[in-house]
């Protein structure tokens, strides 16, 4: 695929290695409009098989990373690891790594609790501010960051109150972004899905649980990968340049705000 002066940039995206993940998803998605991606992933062999799957179909630059969110020493080698492929600029980066709690808050320990932050919270954190730089630099810039409808409704979905915590500090952090970085034209936004059909719950579920949270929602079922992808990828676009600052809602109507 030739890629056009409007979409020679680089989409970073983070947690991308999951096969069945939002990740992974939102990267092909970049990949189809023509960006080249960065898929990291703190699985590097998940995070290679993504990245050679998205190349020989969309034939776009790809790049794969394993990359752990909550290390500052693991961030710097994934923009250093960036910074030295030859890639398009930096034009945006969703930092969709993540990880759940369904641990009840009488049995969260300390050390619990500082984990599901330094994943959810700090993780996004550095992924975003490792690049703004760049972004800053070339002139354009979308960040797009992973919260949930457990941050606004108070868990209710299957993690609980660390991670409810984790995603609530996101929307801070994006909404104060949004202020500092608009000088520069960047744009910051946060994505708040409801009940998405991934692997995130594996394990923890089973068909019947899952058949009675599909059928909570309006819409009748749970979100797909793509359809959360959708909405990252189009934030990231020239058409989105007017929208900062907000936290798109993406549950079928199961929590309207």
């Amino acid at each position: 695929m030739e890629l056009s002066l409007a979409t020679q940039r680089t989409a970073v995206v983070t947690g991308a290695g999951s096969a069945r993940g939002i990740g992974r998803a939102t990267a092909r998605r970049y990949a189809r409009e023509g960006w080249a991606v960065v898929v990291a992933d703190l699985d590097g062999a998940a995070a290679q098989d993504a990245a050679r799957s998205i190349h020989a179909e969309y034939q776009v630059p790809v790049l794969a990373q394993q990359v752990d969110v909550a290390s500052v020493e693991s961030v710097d080698a994934l923009h250093a690891a960036v910074g030295a492929a030859d890639l398009p600029p930096v034009g945006a980066v969703a930092a969709i790594a993540g990880i759940p709690s369904p641990v009840p808050i009488l049995e969260v320990t300390p050390e619990l609790w500082d984990r599901v932050f330094a994943v959810n919270s700090t993780g996004t954190f550095l992924a975003v501010k490792a690049f703004l730089p760049d972004m800053i630099a070339g002139g354009y810039g979308r960040v797009v960051t992973m919260s949930s409808v457990s941050a606004q409704q108070g868990g209710g979905v299957f993690s609980k109150t660390p991670y409810s915590a984790a995603k609530a500090a996101i929307l801070g952090f994006t909404r104060s972004l949004a202020r500092e970085m608009a000088p520069y034209g960047i744009t910051c936004n946060a994505i708040s899905p409801g009940a998405a059909d991934t692997d995130i719950r594996a394990g923890a579920t089973d068909d019947e649980r899952e058949a009675a949270l599909s059928a909570s929602i309006p819409l009748g079922r749970q979100a797909t990968p793509d359809d959360i992808a959708a909405l990252i990828v189009f934030l990231s676009s020239e058409d989105a340049g007017y929208i900062t600052g907000t936290t798109q809602n993406i549950n079928g109507g199961a929590y309207i705000a």
